[in-house]
């Protein structure tokens, strides 16, 4: 598909959508729906005999707007129209794909079991053989072509079983819904419009301009921006939606703050998350108390408020001072389950001596969050809790040795392999990994309610996905009050990003073979101090493109991934691909 530039001002009558609706926060009566659009104006939403306005925003020559709709009816599916200066500009009057439904906004029922779809790391190519060929099927969008209606299930394996196909209430992406860092054709194409490809920082994003366009080629095909109209979404970054490795340690820092281009980039980075990402995970009233929010809607014009300069001090001082702002994010879904979203690469604490993946106020604020009192305490984190056990150790002998427990030359070969081999997951900080195994075993016992059924991490980042369950360690468990709820990793990675056949193999070698052994002997020469839970594989690993959900059965969690398939070769197979299921899993304790 052939994109028109971004940031362009559109000099046609009509006016349009650049990007969206999509559906972001939804309760049992609000639904708020986002929008990018071609011009300065008043965006109205209309969804039955409910009617809601907002006007536009500006940020560096783009402009955007966020619709709540309230007073919508409880368990409720409305279909809705986005108007722009009172003219319908969603649906269009000649849609790109006829057979998609209207959008809809969907209210949430605490009395059905929650639906939780989730997973990370989608690069954005074309639908088409060459695409399919190089990053294999989309995921989403054959996910989206299932919801549509528009395509069955693989027979021999449907993922969702029985007689009517039942959505999400809601998708969780788990961070990597951009790569700023390693672009693709079309990407570049854009960029070399601009500047000079060989000019530094080259084939990478440089400013708020080019994120704009990268988000435009993420959420512009048809099938998925349908589904992102309808299915109401959460997110959270990882570090390619910023770059590779972001915030992994002081020294990294130190050396992309030298880069002349680096400023630029973190400030577009942040301010493009908080506009595009960002605000639509909070509610009404999380909004209103959000600081750079209360100065947009303060605005009362002449004419529309250009927040450029605003956002661009804002996200300088977020990238400089990580607790002057809170990316993470909870929901309550009744008695269900509450959803704890975790920011673990903004809020990082990188200096040596005081290394923590949580900085004090972020782990203040988490520790408030995780409690009991409901069937599941879910924990949103795009980096695994939970790696393989051996790798897991191999990360926390990185990290003792890059802090120098053997010396100053163990300290920069440590910091060398840190950076190299990516050894910066939950392990490679020790002490925020024991923290919060320590508050999630207080949950797990009742000493914080009563106990969930599960607590469940969910996350994405490692390019394959796989379930782990844990228990406290003999040490931990000795005089303690037993753990009655099922404590479980579960990880669905790549969306659409799959590895190598090689990468594959060495991958499943390395984290699930030569690290046992090897992460459990270096740890120990480096004085590691054992976990206080042990964990091992349930299920995995595999490495297919595929979007994972879970649902709620009392004390149960049913979780299945789903995977795109062709049923042959010509155009018609690439475009509509089938939904097959790659595993099935069921954990927790019972009702």
């Amino acid at each position: 598909m052939t994109l028109p530039p971004t940031g362009y001002r559109h000099q046609m009558t009509s006016p349009s959508l650049v990007l969206g609706p999509m559906l972001r926060y939804v309760d049992e009566t609000r639904a708020s729906v986002w929008v990018e659009t071609d011009r300065a104006g008043t965006v109205v939403v209309e969804a039955g005999e409910v009617r809601a306005e907002a006007p536009t925003f500006a940020v560096h020559g783009h402009h955007f707007a966020l619709v709540c709709l309230t007073d919508l009816a409880k368990r409720s599916k409305t279909t809705y129209r986005v108007l722009l200066e009172e003219q319908q500009v969603w649906p269009p009057a000649d849609p790109a794909v006829p057979a998609l439904p209207a959008p809809l906004a969907p209210t949430l029922d605490d009395a059905k079991p929650l639906r939780l779809a989730f997973g990370s790391c989608r690069t954005s190519v074309g639908h088409d053989a060459d695409g399919n060929r190089t990053h294999g099927v989309d995921a989403l969008r054959a996910y989206a072509l299932r919801m549509a209606g528009l395509t069955d299930a693989a027979h021999e394996d449907d993922p969702d079983p029985g007689d009517e196909v039942r959505w999400p209430d809601l998708v969780l992406f788990l961070g990597d819904q951009v790569y700023a860092d390693e672009t693709t054709d079309a990407m570049q194409e854009f960029i070399a419009s601009r500047r000079s490809l060989e000019e530094p920082p080259g084939e990478e994003l440089q400013d708020f301009e080019e994120y704009a366009h990268l988000y435009r080629l993420a959420w512009s095909d048809p099938v998925n921006r349908w589904l992102l109209s309808t299915l109401p979404s959460l997110m959270i970054f990882d570090d390619h939606d910023v770059r590779d490795d972001w915030n992994t340690s002081q020294a990294w820092k130190d050396s992309m703050e030298a880069r002349p281009w680096w400023h630029g980039r973190i400030v577009a980075a942040l301010a493009s998350y908080w506009v595009y990402q960002h605000i639509g995970n909070l509610s009404p009233e999380e909004l209103a108390q959000d600081e750079i929010w209360q100065q947009i809607t303060a605005h009362e014009g002449p004419g529309e408020l250009d927040a450029s300069s605003l956002l661009d001090a804002f996200a300088e001082r977020a990238d400089q001072e990580p607790e002057s702002y809170r990316w993470s994010f909870a929901r309550q879904f009744g008695d269900q389950a509450r959803l704890v979203v975790v920011d673990s690469r903004a809020a990082r604490v990188l200096e040596p001596e005081s290394r923590s993946l949580l900085d004090p106020h972020e782990m203040e604020w988490l520790d408030a969050q995780l409690r009991g009192d409901v069937d599941h305490l879910l924990i949103g984190t795009s980096l695994p809790f939970l790696l393989a056990p051996g790798l897991h150790y191999v990360e926390a002998f990185n990290e003792a040795l890059a802090g120098g427990a053997w010396g100053r030359r163990g300290t920069r070969v440590g910091e060398h392999l840190r950076q190299v081999a990516d050894l910066e997951h939950w392990a490679a900080f020790q002490d925020a990994f024991l923290t919060v195994s320590a508050m999630v075993l207080e949950v797990a016992r009742g000493h914080r309610g009563t106990t969930p059924g599960t607590v469940t991490f969910l996350s994405g980042d490692v390019h394959h996905s796989y379930v782990s369950t844990a228990a406290p360690t003999r040490r931990a468990a000795r005089g303690q009050a037993p753990v009655r709820s099922a404590i479980v990793q579960a990880v669905c990675s790549p969306i659409r990003n799959p590895l190598s056949r090689k990468w594959r193999f060495a991958t499943a070698a390395l984290s699930y073979g030569v690290a046992g052994p090897l992460g459990h002997v270096v740890a120990r020469s480096a004085k590691v101090p054992d976990a206080p839970l042990h964990w091992k594989l349930k299920k995995g690993p595999w490495f297919d493109n595929n979007l994972a959900t879970l649902e709620v059965h009392g004390r149960r969690l049913r979780m299945w991934w789903a995977t795109g398939v062709l049923d042959g070769d010509d155009d018609a197979a690439h475009d509509r691909p089938r939904l097959r299921a790659v595993a099935r899993v069921e954990v927790g304790g019972t009702s």
